[in-house]
């Protein structure tokens, strides 16, 4: 595909070289030669310096001729992200898509007016964000979570730690259910490399475990693992920004007590005047004092959304020492992830990869209805359509051949869920579940096309 990327910010900047490692022709536009120049020794991709809503620059980049126009301008840009991408669909690229920071936007009689524009998609990673957290608050025994078709299947991670039931059993030895099993491994993340399980895998201490389950094996998956979900009732969010803001306002009538805390005293009485269920307060993360003057040793929860990646690693392990059971932090330095889950960070949140699951979806088929980056692996998990006629759908998964580096998790059928194993058979229109490293997406792709 041709794809046009407006915008060399850091999420711009991933965006171009995971597209480019998917042998994509990527040109990347932005008006600071410092950031072009940056992207280039990084990613194989073609610059050009210039105004993302200028005629003639989108014209030179071969806009008129592009398959997917990218508008991802930092979030205060985004009046520049959505001119450029309808400017962008009026001079012929097929699909155009813009980053927003305005959560109106989204709202069903306001998409419609977008779409009548010729933008494809909005998208607001600080929401999509958000949401994240709130799952990860609902289902407190898991690092990673995710729905499909309104949870009749779900994909849960979870660290092994010493003394949980499955470390050196082997996966052939863990039960997912005599005649339809509940639930399957479909990944681990070992020491920095992603495996696809085998029957003769064995579970190690340290592993983080990816889960396709059914709705009713979710308790039996967290028994095996030693981990267990419990109510929140205290929360301490740091950090009073947008994904901060939407976590408390969305949560208000959940969690009994919420304190959110912000080092801008501005952003602080802002705060204050709209979220009239949490306590608001003013005062830098990084004190430790405050936070323990703040009860952080009685919540349930805690929540590190501030714009420093270091600030929230910290902030998290200063909960974990004063017993808070369940951290998140926002890490935006990809390099960091592992180093914040090795440091004791529960569960990590990535605006980068939430961007790239939300793009990448526009480079695959037709037949994709979902995709999610997986924080702690190199690896996607997706949802596809089986059209009629594919080859998935011609034999039983054991004899199809699907590729090494795949594996199907379910299906789902109706208002039926299934966990895929060798003997199982898809049917026309089932939306399948797969777990893919990035060797293995183009051929999983023309399994379904």
């Amino acid at each position: 595909m041709k794809i046009v990327i407006a915008g060399a910010g850091e999420v711009g900047c991933h965006l171009a070289k995971m597209l480019s490692m998917e042998f994509h022709d990527i040109t990347v536009i932005d008006s600071r030669e410092e950031r072009l120049n940056k992207i280039a020794e990084s990613a194989d991709v073609i610059t050009f310096c210039g105004s993302p809503t200028s005629m003639a620059t989108l014209e030179k980049a071969g806009v008129p001729g592009a398959d997917l126009f990218i508008g991802v301008s930092p979030a205060q840009d985004q009046d520049v992200n959505i001119l450029s991408a309808v400017i962008a669909k009026k001079l012929g690229s097929k699909k155009v898509t813009a980053r927003i920071n305005n959560d109106e936007y989204l709202k069903p009689e306001y998409k419609l007016l977008f779409t009548e524009m010729g933008i494809d998609l909005l998208f607001y990673p600080e929401k999509v964000a958000a949401h994240e957290i709130i799952d990860l608050l609902q289902q407190t025994g898991t690092s990673e979570f995710m729905n499909f078709s309104g949870g009749k299947l779900q994909l849960i991670a979870l660290k092994l730690d010493e003394g949980a039931p499955v470390v050196n059993k082997r996966l052939i030895e863990i039960p997912g259910g005599p005649d339809m099993p509940l639930f399957r491994a479909v990944a681990i993340a070992r020491e920095g490399h992603t495996l696809i399980p085998r029957s003769d895998t064995e579970f190690k201490r340290d592993d983080l475990v990816f889960v396709i389950s059914r709705r009713e094996g979710i308790q039996q998956v967290l028994d095996f693992s030693g981990k267990d979900n419990m109510d929140v009732h205290n929360l301490m969010i740091v950090g009073g920004g947008s994904i901060g803001a939407l976590v408390a306002a969305r949560l208000a009538d959940k969690i009994e007590r919420i304190k959110l805390i912000d080092s801008d005293r501005e952003r602080c009485q802002q705060l204050s005047e709209t979220l009239k269920k949490a306590l608001v307060i003013y005062g830098d993360a990084r004190n430790t004092d405050l936070l323990i003057e703040e009860e952080l040793s009685n919540m349930d929860a805690f929540v590190a959304v501030t714009g420093s990646s270091e600030t929230n690693i910290l902030s998290c392990m200063a909960a974990k020492k004063a017993g808070v059971l369940k951290t998140i932090a926002e890490v935006e330095n990809i390099d960091y992830i592992k180093l914040a889950k090795e440091m004791g960070v529960d569960a990590v949140i990535n605006k980068k990869l939430i961007t790239a699951s939300r793009i990448f979806r526009f480079t695959m088929s037709h037949n994709v209805q979902s995709i999610k980056c997986l924080n702690g692996t190199d690896a996607e998990v997706l949802e596809f359509i089986a059209k009629p006629g594919s080859v998935v759908t011609q034999d039983t998964i054991r004899n199809i051949h699907f590729p090494k580096d795949a594996l199907i998790g379910g299906a789902i059928r109706g208002s039926n869920s299934f966990i895929a194993q060798g003997d199982f058979e898809i049917k026309p229109y089932d939306r399948v579940v797969v777990f893919a490293l990035p060797s293995a997406l183009s051929r999983v792709n023309k399994f379904f096309a």
